[in-house]
């Protein structure tokens, strides 16, 4: 792009952002939250979080409409400017919008029994380099794993040969034995698959996985995004989380 292109753009989106301020201004002074609220979460969010709850968010909210927009989980980008709330894995270093911070996901490495029966266990972290892993990302080329014990932290030496970004691809790649895979404890203990599942090296925790929500600035926190934030406040990352499944919040969060 050009350089007066550039100077076209900004101040193409100064004015747009005027305009949504505008509106948002006009929105505080509803009774109530109303209009279209656009969120953009991880599918893995959209699937086992939201889903359960938006029927109750809807009736709470009858006058909001939801539109639900979900991205690979490997994804990681800023939100667009019409996103209301974004829902990302990892909290940015830096950002224009309000951060909110829920509880991280415990995690842990897992094998199905065919696996293990074939290649046996590792007896420490540095055994990993000889085992079949999976990551999590393409991006696991650039972060490895990292393994707690304590205040002791090793980055073993891995060759992923697959990295879906669906963590219940991962779960299903272990429990067809084509490798070692961390997943986070709420869907390795979930019912459907536990039995399935072979704890590896339990004792070493992975870096858990930390949720937050992007959203406008306080000045322009509207009715639409505080009602939606604040209902699900009190279910994620606590024993109300709907991916819980019978579990305990504190052994998944």
């Amino acid at each position: 792009m050009t350089d007066p292109g550039k100077e076209y753009l900004l101040s193409c989106k100064r004015a747009l952002q005027s305009l949504r301020e505008g509106d948002d201004l006009l929105e505080k002074h509803r009774a109530e939250p109303a209009g279209v609220l656009r969120v953009e979460c991880p599918v893995t969010m959209a699937r086992d979080v939201l889903a359960p709850l938006l029927g109750k968010f809807i009736d709470a909210n009858p006058t909001l409409r939801v539109s639900l927009d979900v991205y690979s989980s490997g994804y990681d980008h800023e939100p667009r400017e019409d996103v209301d709330i974004y829902f990302k894995i990892r909290t940015p270093t830096d950002s224009s919008r309000r951060i909110r911070r829920y509880p991280g996901a415990t995690r842990g490495l897992f094998a199905g029994p065919g696996y293990v029966s074939r290649f046996g266990l590792p007896s420490d972290p540095a055994a990993l380099s000889a085992h079949i892993c999976i990551g999590s990302s393409p991006e696991q080329l650039f972060y490895p794993w990292k393994l707690h014990r304590g205040k002791k932290t090793l980055t073993p030496e891995l060759n992923f040969q697959v990295m879906p970004t669906d963590p219940a691809v991962n779960c299903r790649l272990a429990l067809d034995g084509v490798g070692i895979a961390i997943l986070p404890i709420w869907i390795a203990t979930h019912p459907d698959v536990a039995d399935g599942l072979v704890p590896i090296l339990p004792l070493w925790k992975p870096t858990p996985i930390f949720l937050c929500a992007l959203y406008s600035g306080a000045s322009r926190l509207t009715p639409k995004i505080k009602a939606f934030l604040d209902f699900v406040e009190p279910y994620i990352g606590t024993d109300r989380d709907p991916r819980l499944h019978g579990n305990t919040a504190s052994r998944c969060f």
